[in-house]
């Protein structure tokens, strides 16, 4: 377990390399990546604050925008609506998964 904020957000922007596609629509602006958003998000949660505060911390912090590759800082609506993005897709979220299945025993 790590208390800086930097470890966390390279964690999570490598973690979400490995695990998510770039951008989540062809027709995408590609101002921010999903990777990017990603780190951000587990940033915000990491430092217990809202999408303003962690929209002003990055604002403030460059050595934390130089890590997660950020040229501009993303608006704190843009880090609302990407948190709610893979809801919309309808995939689940592991919490809402449920139990695993039974699989048949073969004989």
């Amino acid at each position: 377990m790590t208390k800086s904020p930097r470890a966390v957000a390279q964690e999570a922007l490598r973690l979400a390399k490995d695990a998510l596609p770039a951008y989540t629509s062809a027709r995408s602006r590609k101002d921010f990546t999903s990777h990017q958003s990603f780190a951000v998000l587990a940033l915000k949660t990491f430092l217990k604050t809202d999408y303003r505060g962690i929209a002003q911390l990055l604002t403030d912090l460059g050595d934390l925008r130089n890590d997660l590759g950020l040229e501009k800082v993303p608006r704190y609506s843009a880090l609302c609506y990407a948190a709610a993005r893979p809801l919309k897709k309808g995939r689940p979220s592991p919490s809402s998964a449920g139990p695993p299945r039974p699989q048949p025993i073969a004989a």
